[in-house]
């Protein structure tokens, strides 16, 4: 790749990571818990790839749930099923190793993602009720609500 394209992306990056508007409090929902637990959270964006989002995640998209009590994370990283523990504090986030299925995966998705979560140290939810996971204040994995996956 050529400086110029790589300077392009890079750019291109940060514009797109500027324009995300974020806030730090959680949403809640009408019985008071924060609307990210028991949902099931699917990937659109991630930052810090060389290769296209649907290059990496040509048939099925990563998704993410988080159970509030056991302080519990797990999801399919679109090719394996993967689980741990997080702790949260306000809007802090840190993800504990995640226990995975070992079945073989093509296309560095799965390493992307799991490379990706083990940066994030905080996390919102935006104005268009989307779930962002952050490194510092910079945007780095954006997810949608979806309704619960067949487990």
């Amino acid at each position: 790749m050529t400086k110029k394209a790589v300077l392009l992306c890079t750019l291109f990056s940060i514009l797109f990571s500027a324009c995300c508007a974020t806030k730090t409090n959680d949403v809640k929902t009408t019985t008071g818990k924060t609307a990210f637990y028991d949902e099931a959270w699917e990937l659109e964006y991630i930052s810090g790839t060389r290769i296209a989002f649907e290059g990496l995640y040509p048939e099925k998209k990563p998704y993410i749930m988080f159970k509030d009590i056991s302080n519990e994370f797990s999801g399919n990283t679109s090719c394996n099923g993967y689980s741990g523990k997080y702790t949260k504090k306000e809007n802090s986030i840190q993800f504990g190793d995640a226990i995975k299925t070992m079945i073989f995966c093509e296309g560095g998705g799965e390493e992307a993602f799991l490379k990706m979560l083990g940066k994030v140290n905080k996390f919102a939810i935006d104005s268009d009720n989307k779930l962002l996971l952050l490194m510092d204040d910079v945007p780095m994995m954006r997810f949608k609500k979806i309704a619960k996956p067949q487990q």
